[in-house]
Protein backbone atom coordinates (compact mmCIF):
# COMPACT_ATOMS: atom_id res chain seq x y z
CA UNK A 1 0.00 0.00 0.00
CA UNK A 2 1.13 3.55 -0.63
CA UNK A 3 1.72 5.63 2.50
CA UNK A 4 2.72 9.25 2.99
CA UNK A 5 5.96 10.17 4.70
CA UNK A 6 7.42 13.53 5.71
CA UNK A 7 10.94 14.64 6.57
CA UNK A 8 13.36 17.53 6.44
CA UNK A 9 14.61 16.61 2.96
CA UNK A 10 14.19 13.98 0.28
CA UNK A 11 17.25 11.87 1.13
CA UNK A 12 16.42 11.66 4.84
CA UNK A 13 12.80 10.81 4.13
CA UNK A 14 13.69 8.07 1.65
CA UNK A 15 16.18 6.62 4.12
CA UNK A 16 13.42 6.57 6.75
CA UNK A 17 11.02 4.77 4.40
CA UNK A 18 13.64 2.23 3.31
CA UNK A 19 14.51 1.42 6.91
CA UNK A 20 10.83 0.93 7.82
CA UNK A 21 10.26 -1.40 4.88
CA UNK A 22 13.56 -3.24 5.23
CA UNK A 23 14.71 -2.48 1.67
CA UNK A 24 17.34 -0.38 -0.09
CA UNK A 25 16.45 3.17 -1.14
CA UNK A 26 16.97 2.06 -4.76
CA UNK A 27 14.09 -0.41 -4.35
CA UNK A 28 11.57 2.34 -3.59
CA UNK A 29 9.18 4.01 -5.99
CA UNK A 30 8.09 7.44 -4.78
CA UNK A 31 6.22 10.61 -5.72
CA UNK A 32 6.90 13.97 -4.10
CA UNK A 33 3.54 15.33 -2.94
CA UNK A 34 4.67 18.59 -1.34
CA UNK A 35 7.96 20.36 -0.72
CA UNK A 36 8.46 23.35 1.59
CA UNK A 37 11.71 25.26 1.23
CA UNK A 38 11.64 26.90 4.68
CA UNK A 39 13.60 30.02 5.67
CA UNK A 40 17.36 29.84 6.17
CA UNK A 41 17.09 26.11 6.40
CA UNK A 42 14.43 26.13 9.09
CA UNK A 43 10.95 24.74 8.49
CA UNK A 44 11.97 22.83 5.36
CA UNK A 45 9.89 19.71 4.78
CA UNK A 46 9.20 17.23 2.01
CA UNK A 47 6.16 14.96 1.84
CA UNK A 48 6.11 11.97 -0.46
CA UNK A 49 4.23 8.79 -1.24
CA UNK A 50 6.40 5.69 -1.47
CA UNK A 51 6.20 1.94 -1.81
CA UNK A 52 8.34 -1.13 -2.48
CA UNK A 53 7.38 -4.09 -4.65
CA UNK A 54 6.63 -6.16 -1.55
CA UNK A 55 3.86 -3.64 -0.83
CA UNK A 56 2.33 -4.52 -4.19
CA UNK A 57 2.34 -8.21 -3.30
CA UNK A 58 0.67 -7.44 0.03
CA UNK A 59 -1.94 -5.24 -1.64
CA UNK A 60 -2.87 -7.94 -4.15
CA UNK A 61 -3.19 -10.59 -1.43
CA UNK A 62 -5.22 -8.32 0.88
CA UNK A 63 -7.46 -7.15 -1.96
CA UNK A 64 -8.32 -10.71 -2.98
CA UNK A 65 -8.91 -11.80 0.60
CA UNK A 66 -11.43 -8.97 1.02
CA UNK A 67 -12.93 -9.81 -2.37
CA UNK A 68 -13.62 -13.41 -1.41
CA UNK A 69 -14.77 -12.59 2.12
CA UNK A 70 -17.31 -10.17 0.64
CA UNK A 71 -18.90 -13.13 -1.15
CA UNK A 72 -18.47 -15.33 1.92
CA UNK A 73 -16.10 -17.68 0.10
CA UNK A 74 -13.05 -19.41 1.52
CA UNK A 75 -9.89 -19.16 -0.55
CA UNK A 76 -6.17 -19.79 -0.12
CA UNK A 77 -4.21 -17.01 -1.82
CA UNK A 78 -0.51 -16.90 -2.52
CA UNK A 79 1.45 -14.21 -4.35
CA UNK A 80 4.82 -15.06 -5.85
CA UNK A 81 6.90 -12.15 -7.15
CA UNK A 82 9.60 -12.53 -9.78
CA UNK A 83 11.06 -9.09 -10.37
CA UNK A 84 8.10 -6.91 -11.33
CA UNK A 85 5.91 -9.86 -12.38
CA UNK A 86 3.34 -11.07 -9.85
CA UNK A 87 1.93 -14.60 -10.02
CA UNK A 88 -1.20 -15.12 -7.93
CA UNK A 89 -2.21 -18.65 -6.98
CA UNK A 90 -5.76 -19.22 -5.72
CA UNK A 91 -7.40 -22.35 -4.40
CA UNK A 92 -11.03 -21.78 -3.44
CA UNK A 93 -13.97 -23.89 -2.34
CA UNK A 94 -15.63 -23.50 -5.77
CA UNK A 95 -12.77 -23.38 -8.26
CA UNK A 96 -14.90 -24.42 -11.25
CA UNK A 97 -17.32 -21.50 -10.77
CA UNK A 98 -14.46 -19.02 -10.38
CA UNK A 99 -12.80 -20.27 -13.56
CA UNK A 100 -16.02 -20.14 -15.56
CA UNK A 101 -16.68 -21.35 -19.09
CA UNK A 102 -13.42 -21.35 -21.08
CA UNK A 103 -11.83 -19.40 -18.24
CA UNK A 104 -13.95 -16.29 -18.82
CA UNK A 105 -14.75 -15.66 -15.14
CA UNK A 106 -11.07 -16.06 -14.26
CA UNK A 107 -10.15 -13.57 -16.97
CA UNK A 108 -12.62 -11.06 -15.51
CA UNK A 109 -11.06 -11.56 -12.06
CA UNK A 110 -7.63 -10.89 -13.54
CA UNK A 111 -8.89 -7.62 -15.05
CA UNK A 112 -10.37 -6.52 -11.71
CA UNK A 113 -7.15 -7.25 -9.80
CA UNK A 114 -4.99 -5.50 -12.38
CA UNK A 115 -7.26 -2.45 -12.40
CA UNK A 116 -7.33 -2.16 -8.61
CA UNK A 117 -3.55 -2.52 -8.34
CA UNK A 118 -2.87 -0.01 -11.11
CA UNK A 119 -5.22 2.47 -9.46
CA UNK A 120 -3.55 2.07 -6.05
CA UNK A 121 0.05 2.37 -7.27
CA UNK A 122 -0.51 4.67 -10.26
CA UNK A 123 1.19 2.31 -12.70
CA UNK A 124 0.61 -0.99 -14.46
CA UNK A 125 2.06 -4.29 -13.33
CA UNK A 126 2.18 -7.73 -14.93
CA UNK A 127 -0.21 -9.76 -12.77
CA UNK A 128 -1.05 -13.35 -13.67
CA UNK A 129 -3.77 -15.16 -11.75
CA UNK A 130 -4.25 -18.93 -11.68
CA UNK A 131 -6.91 -20.95 -9.89
CA UNK A 132 -5.99 -24.48 -8.80
CA UNK A 133 -3.37 -24.64 -11.62
CA UNK A 134 -6.06 -24.19 -14.29
CA UNK A 135 -3.79 -21.93 -16.35
CA UNK A 136 -0.85 -24.34 -16.12
CA UNK A 137 -3.00 -27.14 -17.54
CA UNK A 138 -4.61 -24.79 -20.05
CA UNK A 139 -1.26 -23.56 -21.37
CA UNK A 140 -0.14 -27.14 -21.96
CA UNK A 141 -3.34 -27.90 -23.90
CA UNK A 142 -2.91 -24.70 -25.92
CA UNK A 143 0.70 -25.63 -26.79
CA UNK A 144 -0.31 -29.11 -27.96
CA UNK A 145 -3.19 -27.67 -30.02
CA UNK A 146 -0.92 -25.06 -31.61
CA UNK A 147 1.71 -27.66 -32.55
CA UNK A 148 -0.95 -29.91 -34.10
CA UNK A 149 -2.52 -27.09 -36.13
CA UNK A 150 0.91 -25.80 -37.22
CA UNK A 151 1.72 -29.21 -38.73
CA UNK A 152 -1.60 -29.11 -40.57
CA UNK A 153 -0.82 -25.65 -41.94
CA UNK A 154 2.66 -26.78 -43.02
CA UNK A 155 1.07 -29.62 -44.97
CA UNK A 156 -1.89 -27.78 -46.52
CA UNK A 157 -0.54 -24.20 -46.61
CA UNK A 158 -4.03 -23.05 -45.59
CA UNK A 159 -4.29 -20.42 -42.82
CA UNK A 160 -5.97 -21.59 -39.60
CA UNK A 161 -7.93 -19.03 -37.58
CA UNK A 162 -8.42 -19.96 -33.95
CA UNK A 163 -11.32 -19.08 -31.66
CA UNK A 164 -10.98 -15.89 -29.59
CA UNK A 165 -8.76 -16.37 -26.53
CA UNK A 166 -7.14 -14.26 -23.79
CA UNK A 167 -3.90 -12.41 -24.44
CA UNK A 168 -1.83 -14.73 -22.24
CA UNK A 169 -2.93 -17.81 -24.21
CA UNK A 170 -2.22 -16.11 -27.54
CA UNK A 171 1.21 -15.24 -26.20
CA UNK A 172 1.84 -18.91 -25.34
CA UNK A 173 1.08 -19.86 -28.95
CA UNK A 174 3.22 -17.05 -30.38
CA UNK A 175 6.15 -18.30 -28.30
CA UNK A 176 5.50 -21.97 -29.06
CA UNK A 177 5.50 -21.43 -32.85
CA UNK A 178 8.09 -18.69 -33.03
CA UNK A 179 10.83 -20.99 -34.31
CA UNK A 180 8.68 -23.46 -36.22
CA UNK A 181 9.69 -23.75 -39.87
CA UNK A 182 7.37 -22.10 -42.43
CA UNK A 183 4.93 -20.97 -39.73
CA UNK A 184 4.08 -17.45 -38.55
CA UNK A 185 1.36 -16.21 -36.22
CA UNK A 186 -0.66 -13.03 -36.20
CA UNK A 187 -3.42 -11.65 -33.97
CA UNK A 188 -6.50 -9.89 -35.33
CA UNK A 189 -9.68 -8.38 -33.91
CA UNK A 190 -10.32 -6.25 -30.85
CA UNK A 191 -11.06 -6.90 -27.18
CA UNK A 192 -12.70 -10.22 -26.31
CA UNK A 193 -13.01 -11.04 -30.04
CA UNK A 194 -9.26 -10.90 -30.62
CA UNK A 195 -8.06 -14.16 -32.13
CA UNK A 196 -4.92 -15.69 -33.56
CA UNK A 197 -4.09 -16.88 -37.07
CA UNK A 198 -1.53 -19.56 -37.84
CA UNK A 199 -0.21 -19.02 -41.37
CA UNK A 200 2.18 -20.65 -43.82
CA UNK A 201 5.31 -18.60 -44.51
CA UNK A 202 7.53 -20.07 -47.23
CA UNK A 203 10.32 -17.59 -46.46
CA UNK A 204 10.67 -18.68 -42.84
CA UNK A 205 13.16 -21.51 -42.46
Amino acid sequence: MIKRYSGKNLDDTLAQVAKEKGVQVSELTYYVVEEKKGILGFGAEVTLEAYALNDVSLFIKTYLEKFFSHFDQEAEIGVDRQGEVFKVLINASNNAILIGKAGQTLQSLVSVVRSATSSEFKRRFVINVDINNYKVDRYEKVRLMAARIAKQVQRTRITATLDPMPNDERKVIHQELQKVRNIKTESEGEGPKRRLKIMFDKQKN
